[in-house]
């Protein structure tokens, strides 16, 4: 099979669309590329839809975090405190085991005049239950970089907002939100690239890969095993995340650069040669 035979063969495999059987024997390295590639999509999509997802759960943390109503501030330190505390590896774990424990055939909700069955089966799935767990993992963490960056904006510009007549949502959408992004924003962006690391996790984790379509460490542990050489696709597994590491940080860069375009820029001055007349 030729290497674009193997594209057209494997590369969309992990969702479900191509060859259904994995190959056997003669492991090319254009084999190993495409495989692992195609499992990286499902680790592109927990990244993506637990970052974008928790990224405004994290933002009502911060702010239950800074009220003084007791009521909406205890419940968001908790819910930080426990999935800060505990390992990533111990929340997958548990939220298997609990998830398992719902009935099979669904949580019967009564509405008086009719009674609907909510299937809970979906939940023990890999796309479902180890989302779930990336997004409130990544809620918790991000939750407490917001409401770090919350607690630091300045003064001033809270002051001036109530000059110019500012107040509630206008002067948190105006001034307050911005402001605490443009503060978070380089420790976010580590967090991101932690919370892209982190889905290889889900391949240890007790969820299942239906029909052998896992994630992109699935895929190198499966050629691993077959090829008795794990220095060729755990390698190629290292440079695809490298590579898509930088693209996070370009993509968290421009929108850096976005959030902070109305400050003064510290840039060096360009070097204008001058001719002077010889006298």
């Amino acid at each position: 099979m030729s290497c674009v035979e193997t594209i057209q063969a494997y590369a969309l495999r992990s969702i479900g669309l191509g060859e259904r059987l994995l190959p056997r024997s003669d492991f090319t390295l254009c084999d190993h590329f495409v495989l692992i590639g195609s499992g990286l999509l499902w680790n592109l999509y927990f990244a993506i839809l637990a970052l974008g997802l928790g990224f405004f759960l994290a933002t009502g943390i911060a702010l239950a975090r800074n009220t003084n109503v007791a009521a909406l501030r205890k419940p968001a330190e908790w819910f930080t405190f426990v999935f800060r505390g505990s390992p990533l590896f111990i929340q997958f774990f548990l939220a298997y085991e609990a998830l398992t424990l719902l009935p099979r055939a669904g949580i019967e909700v009564n509405l008086g005049l009719l009674t609907i069955t909510v299937a809970t089966s979906w939940l023990t799935k890999a796309w479902a239950g180890a989302l779930l767990v990336l997004f409130l993992n990544t809620s918790a963490y991000s939750g407490e970089i917001f409401y770090g960056a919350l607690r630091s904006v300045p003064k001033g510009d809270l002051e001036a907002a109530d000059a110019y007549g500012f107040s509630g949502w206008r002067k948190f959408r105006r001034i307050t939100w911005p402001t605490m992004l443009r503060l978070a924003w380089p420790a976010y962006t580590n967090e991101a690239i932690f919370l892209f690391h982190a889905t290889t996790l889900v391949f240890f984790s007790s969820f299942p890969a239906w029909q052998q379509k896992g994630d992109a460490l699935y895929y190198a542990s499966y050629l691993a095993d077959k090829t008795f050489n794990p220095f060729v696709a755990y390698p190629i597994l290292a440079v695809y995340f490298m590579a898509l590491t930088l693209v996070i940080i370009w993509i968290f860069g421009r929108v850096n650069r976005h959030l902070n375009r109305a400050l003064p820029q510290n840039t060096p001055s360009r070097v204008r040669p001058r001719l002077f007349p010889v006298r």
